[in-house]
């Protein structure tokens, strides 16, 4: 193919409203947003089905480390000290108590409720 004809098959770029689209306007008024939430949630159980738990913890590890390498350990130790103060301003005085008499037994109440 000479130049002359390279140039003839190249296409000019459009924009959306050029090329007559709306971005999902007229699907989204014809079946509401309930429907994106519905295939959306179909979506995610489906994948859930075929690649199971374990795909979502290492995609979960995966983006924790790389969340690390970005910010540093200090950043998260800030911050969660700030959460910590928040919620001490929030609850009331016995509220550190009350977990800490718990312990890890809320952990194993839920692990039990899940089975």
């Amino acid at each position: 193919m000479g130049d002359e004809e390279e140039q003839s098959v190249k296409v000019a770029a459009m924009t959306r409203s050029e090329a007559g689209r709306k971005g999902g306007a007229a699907v989204s008024a014809k079946y509401g947003t309930e429907y994106y939430r519905r295939i959306g949630k179909l979506g995610g159980t489906t994948l859930k089905e075929q690649r199971g738990n374990d795909y979502y913890r290492t995609i979960a590890q995966k983006g924790g480390k790389a969340n690390v390498e970005k910010y540093g350990h200090d950043h998260f130790t800030k911050m969660g000290t700030k959460g910590g103060s928040a919620t001490k301003q929030r609850q009331s005085p016995d509220f550190y108590s009350r977990i800490g008499k718990l312990g890890g037994t809320a952990k194993r109440d839920k692990r039990a409720a899940a089975k």
